[in-house]
């Protein structure tokens, strides 16, 4: 399976919204009902909020390419000392498990070369994900409990992954 990462720009958004839609409501109402998933999609979601973190750069979008095929996407917010976090990280149900989430983190460090640490916050009852990134070589650096508004909160693990470089 050939992946790639493509840098999305503002005329990406409805597909990168349609991407969030579908995977959240495939994956999260269990985990955080539906509900907050519809809060947090409108929240996070919305033309307007990636409109601006694409436009400003406070957050680097990439559709995830399967075979030319979007199949997810990230986001990530360079940070100083050559830090990264990943704010989103996201690939269609019915790709997952497939190697696609590992080449696409690959493609990830291939594409930051100078990061020495990756940061993330995933809900700490997505133990998929939290596999996942287990399986990558993160761990758990925290927990971490925030306030999302209208009485939602995000109950999280802040994971940490050190790059060979970091690690040397």
């Amino acid at each position: 399976m050939n992946i790639e990462l493509k840098k999305a720009n503002t005329e990406e958004i409805d597909l990168i919204h349609q991407l969030a839609v579908s995977i959240w409501n495939d994956h999260y109402p269990e985990i955080i009902g539906q509900e907050q998933v519809d809060y947090m999609l409108g929240k996070m979601y919305s033309f307007e909020t990636l409109h601006s973190q694409i436009s400003e750069a406070s957050q680097h979008f990439y559709i995830i390419l399967s075979e030319k095929n979007p199949i997810g996407f990230i986001a990530v917010e360079p940070r100083p000392n050559q830090e990264l976090f990943i704010q989103k990280f996201y690939i269609l149900s019915n790709i997952q498990n497939k190697g696609s989430g590992t080449r696409a983190f690959e493609q990830l460090l291939l594409t930051y070369p100078e990061t020495e640490e990756i940061r993330l916050q995933v809900n700490r009852q997505n133990f998929k994900a939290i596999n996942f990134y287990f399986k990558l070589g993160f761990t758990i650096e925290k927990v971490a409990d925030f306030d999302i508004g209208d009485g939602y909160f995000m109950n999280d693990f802040i994971m940490l992954y050190r790059t060979k470089r970091k690690s040397a």
